[in-house]
């Protein structure tokens, strides 16, 4: 089974138990470089394919406001901060890793056989 079709049926599993939960996510970013345009297209993807509707993303773009990476403790870029459901979970890198992603915002589980 694919990574994406286990993640569906994680989701839908979670789904009918009621454990659907709405997602805050925040992507760091500095400006319009090579790595957080790929962070922000395949976060796009993700969200998409994945949260049907139940996230909402802020881009926070450090060039423009640099102090806002003080609150999240923000040390390299990109990262990605998943607010809600709590805890604050936080992925760095340019989100490409769609296993790893997946896993970080608890959209599948972890060691289940590929």
């Amino acid at each position: 089974m694919s990574v994406k079709k286990k993640a569906a049926a994680f989701v839908n599993k979670k789904a009918k138990n009621g454990d659907a939960q709405f997602v805050e996510l925040r992507l760091y970013v500095a400006g319009q470089t090579p790595k957080s345009l790929a962070a922000l297209s395949n976060l796009k993807k993700i969200c998409t394919d994945h949260l049907e509707g139940r996230y909402k993303l802020h881009v926070i773009d450090l060039v423009k406001t640099p102090q806002l990476a003080h609150g999240d403790q923000i040390l390299a870029i990109p990262t990605l901060v998943r607010k809600l459901p709590q805890p604050i979970r936080k992925i760095i890198g340019d989100l490409s890793d769609l296993e790893r992603v997946l896993v970080g915002l608890n959209l599948r589980e972890t060691g289940g056989a590929k």
